[in-house]
């Protein structure tokens, strides 16, 4: 394990998997890096986990041709798995897709800051990470390293610290959009949707995005 301390936080890199016996608590901020945005073809390369306390915990997932263990990281598994545990991501319906082709989890139960946004902040059409850090936190986010080479044996400070960015702030988002999912009227629906995230996961996986199942 490699310890780093970027922009205030602490990053702690595993290779190939967590360490056993690690308690991230009752609610684990989620992301991932992929080589691409398809599933079927892009390979998961990194999953970012937090338990909302300034720390972030980054797992490399590399392949054996690369020296790795790919697939094989049973602690990593049985958190994501474990369903006493709230997953919280953004976006989660691309998250659960990659979590579930790539590693066979099924990361439920789970709560997107994307969804509860979509139905709270209708008054703008603009609700990525970076923009609900800005104007709910008064946090500005760097995003440069977004499209970088996430498959590279030996990742940058720079994209660590991106990596970790996206799961540091999503325990105080969540506790904020909660407020406005309350406020709306909204909260139940809000539920409704998260609950059916790993079944809309499942759908795209099985080619049910494009069209859309649910478009006319």
């Amino acid at each position: 394990m490699d310890t780093l301390f970027l922009g205030g936080a602490t990053v702690h890199l595993h290779r190939h998997d967590l360490p056993p016996g690690l308690d991230l608590g009752p609610v684990i901020a989620v992301d991932t890096e992929t080589m691409g945005l398809n599933p079927h073809r892009d390979r998961l390369c990194l999953v970012q986990l937090s338990a909302g306390d300034g720390v972030a915990h980054l797992v490399q997932l590399i392949p054996p041709a690369l020296g790795g263990r790919g697939a094989d990281c049973p602690n990593l598994k049985a958190l994501l798995a474990d369903p006493t545990r709230l997953k919280l991501f953004h976006f989660a319906r691309f998250d659960l897709a990659i979590l579930r082709h790539a590693l066979g989890v099924a990361a439920a139960p789970c709560w997107c800051t994307k969804v509860a946004a979509k139905l709270t902040r209708t008054f703008t059409d603009r609700h990525g990470l970076k923009d609900l850090c800005r104007d709910l936190l008064g946090i500005e986010l760097s995003k440069q390293q977004q499209s970088s080479d996430w498959g590279a044996v030996d990742l940058s400070p720079e994209q660590l610290a991106y990596a970790a960015s996206d799961v540091l702030h999503l325990h105080a988002l969540k506790a904020r959009l909660e407020g406005l999912l309350e406020r709306e009227g909204r909260l139940a629906l809000a539920e409704a949707c998260f609950r059916f995230l790993p079944a809309r996961a499942e759908l795209d996986l099985l080619g049910f995005d494009s069209p859309d199942l649910f478009e006319h």
